[in-house]
C-alpha cells in the first residue's frame, strides 16, 4: 500500500459506525484522507465508534441504505473517489428473527449504494464487502476459491451472496464502459477490540470476563478463519487502490481475505487461546437444536496474494493477543482511542 495515494482522498464508507467501520475510519485519518460516513447510529453500548470519538472527526451522516434517496444525497455531498461499502445486516442468528430486513438491507442496500455512485462524473474505485459464508458451504476440507459456487443456508449468508450477484450485475451492466471500478471482498471471521455486538464469541467473552461470570459458547468444534480486523481492512486498501490505478479494470473481481491455513481454529481453540490472555470461566453449551451454522469454513487467499501482494500480517496467535489485550485493558480503565491507535502503529499503519 503506497500511503501518499490516501492523502487527501476523498472517501466514503457505509457502515462507519459499526466495529470494523470505526477501525477503517480511523485508520484512513491515520492516512490523511477526507473520510465521510453513512450508516445508522451504533445500535450498541458501548460502541467503538463513540469510544473513538469519530462523529466529530469526520463528515458523520446517518441514515440508511435502505433508503436511495438518502444514499444518492450523501453520494452528490461527498463525491467519492473511493467508497468500502460496508453497511449491512450482519448477524446469522439475528437474520433467523428478522430475514425480510436482512435482506432488504444487504442486498436492496447494496444496490442503492451502487446506483447513486454509478452516476458520479468522475473516476471512482468501490470494494463491496461480503463475507466468507458467500460460498455455498459444503462442509469440505480444502479452502473456498473465489471461482467457487456461491450460496448460503441462512438469511444472512444467502443474502451476502445476493449482494455478490448485485455487484456482478452492476458491473455488467452499468459500469463496464466508464470510470467507475467495482470489487468485492470476502473476508473470514474478523475479532479485534471494540466488537460490542450481539451473539459473537468475542464480545460475549469481554462482557463474561470482565463481569466476573462464565462465558457459556455454542459449536466449540466448529472451524473459523478467525483474523484481526487490520488485516483485512488491509486488504480492502491495497484492492481500493489497484483498482483505481492504471490497468485497474483487471482487478474487479472477487476476493478473499483471511488467514493463513495454519491459522484456520475451532471456536474451542480460540477460547483456550483467549483465556490465556485474560483468565476465566467458560463453559461449553452447544444446542443440538440450535439454527444451523456452517461447520466448517476456510478461505484460499492465493489471488489477494498474487494479484494484491497482500498476506496477513498476523497469525492467530497475535491477533488473539491484541483482541484481548484490548478489552481487558479498557475493562481496566484504559483509552479505548490510545489503544487502537497503538494497535495501528503496531501493525504497520500510520497512526
Amino acid at each position: 500500500m503506497t500511503n501518499s495515494f490516501w492523502q487527501g482522498k476523498r472517501v466514503l464508507i457505509t457502515g462507519h459506525t459499526g466495529f470494523k467501520g470505526s477501525w477503517l475510519s480511523e485508520v484512513l485519518l491515520g492516512l490523511g484522507s477526507e473520510v465521510h460516513g453513512l450508516a445508522l447510529a451504533p445500535e450498541t453500548s458501548p460502541s467503538l465508534f463513540c469510544q473513538l470519538g469519530l462523529a466529530n472527526r469526520i463528515e458523520n451522516n446517518l441514515g440508511d441504505i435502505r433508503d436511495l434517496s438518502v444514499v444518492q444525497q450523501v453520494v452528490k455531498s461527498a463525491s467519492p473517489e473511493i467508497v468500502f461499502h460496508l453497511a449491512a445486516q450482519p448477524l446469522v442468528r439475528r437474520s433467523y428473527r428478522q430475514p425480510l430486513d436482512t435482506w432488504a438491507t444487504n442486498v436492496m442496500g447494496t444496490a442503492h449504494v451502487l446506483e447513486a455512485v454509478r452516476f458520479l462524473e468522475a473516476p471512482c474505485a468501490i470494494v463491496v464487502v461480503t463475507t466468507d459464508k458467500v460460498y455455498e458451504n459444503r462442509e469440505w476440507e480444502h479452502p473456498y476459491r473465489e471461482t467457487d459456487r456461491l450460496g448460503g443456508h441462512d438469511p444472512y449468508s444467502a443474502s451476502k451472496a445476493g449482494a455478490e450477484l448485485v455487484a456482478a450485475s452492476w458491473r455488467s451492466a452499468f459500469l463496464s464502459g466508464s470510470p467507475i471500478r467495482l470489487a468485492t471482498a470476502r473476508a473470514g471471521n474478523v475479532i479485534g477490540g471494540g466488537d460490542w455486538s450481539e451473539d459473537r464469541l468475542i464480545p460475549d467473552f469481554a462482557r463474561a470476563f470482565g463481569a466476573g461470570k462464565t462465558l457459556t459458547i455454542r459449536n466449540r468444534t466448529s472451524i473459523r478463519p478467525w483474523q484481526h480486523v487490520l488485516d483485512p481492512l488491509n486488504g480492502y486498501l491495497l484492492l481500493a487502490e489497484a483498482l483505481a490505478g492504471r490497468g485497474g479494470k483487471r482487478f474487479e473481481t472477487g476476493f478473499n481475505f483471511g488467514p493463513e491455513p495454519s491459522d484456520q481454529r475451532s471456536v474451542g481453540d480460540l477460547i483456550e487461546a483467549a483465556s490465556g490472555h485474560w483468565h476465566g470461566d467458560w463453559q461449553d453449551a452447544t444446542d443440538p437444536n440450535a439454527p444451523h451454522e456452517s461447520g466448517k469454513l476456510s478461505l484460499s487467499i492465493e489471488r489477494a496474494r498474487q494479484l494484491l501482494g497482500w498476506t496477513p500480517r498476523w497469525n492467530f496467535d497475535a491477533s488473539v493477543r491484541a483482541t484481548i489485550d484490548w478489552y481487558r485493558e479498557v475493562a481496566q480503565g484504559s483509552d479505548a482511542k490510545a489503544i487502537v491507535r497503538r494497535q495501528i502503529h503496531d501493525f504497520g499503519f500510520p497512526a
